[in-house]
């Protein structure tokens, strides 16, 4: 069984949705759907899947802002995040007019995650990790086959994500970076919700905010 994924940048923000599907059943979700929401579904039948859900690691409007009206028009339910996201699902329109961002709606997911799940996507198996620190209620996606994670805005290639947004809390990310992710291995490669990918290992050798040289 392979895992497939492509990534799919959206909006004036350039921020990384992932379209990923299970090879052998070509069940599909995505993740992180922040905008663009047409251009993402004409991305799922360029690649012959069928889309099963949407897929959050948390809840700011970059990320999420297209996740309502994929659900309307595609009838697919909504998994994570963790529920003190709520704080910002429910600022999505808000945020919308706000950063002149097209019409998007506030979200209430289908399930709540907690960290302690399993997801599946056809014979995929993602494991749930929860990582708050950038929001309050972010969660890593881990399939430990293709060793490979999907971390929204808690890791990015040389840098971390923000803590000075509202409820964010900055050793709550290092935390979550240094205690959960780094002992997944330091072969797996990561989508981060903005930039190029990277691996586990390349940024506790080189990333400044993180790497191992910063904690003795």
């Amino acid at each position: 069984m392979a895992l497939q994924f492509r990534i799919i940048p959206v909006t004036a923000f350039v921020q990384n949705c992932s379209l990923v599907w299970c090879d052998e059943t070509k069940e599909a979700a995505l993740v992180d759907p922040g905008g663009e929401p047409e251009k993402l579904l004409a991305a799922v039948e360029e690649e012959g899947v069928t889309l099963t859900k949407v897929l959050l690691t948390h809840g700011h409007l970059d990320h999420a802002g297209g996740t309502e009206a994929i659900r309307q028009t595609a009838k697919v339910p909504v998994e994570g995040p963790a529920e003190p996201d709520s704080f910002w699902l429910n600022q999505i329109e808000a945020q919308a007019q706000m950063f002149g961002f097209p019409p998007a709606d506030n979200i209430e997911p289908d399930q709540w995650l907690t960290g302690e799940e399993t997801v599946t996507l056809g014979n995929l198996k993602f494991h749930v990790i929860f990582t708050p620190g950038h929001t309050p209620g972010h969660v890593v996606f881990f399939e430990p086959n293709s060793k490979l994670a999907f971390v929204g805005d808690v890791l990015f290639q040389g840098s971390i994500g923000r803590t000075d947004f509202p409820m964010g809390n900055h050793q709550q990310l290092i935390d979550s970076i240094t205690q959960k992710l780094w002992p997944l291995g330091d072969d797996v490669r990561f989508v981060p919700g903005h930039g190029p990918m990277s691996t586990f290992g390349d940024e506790r050798r080189s990333n400044p905010f993180v790497a191992d040289t910063n904690f003795g």
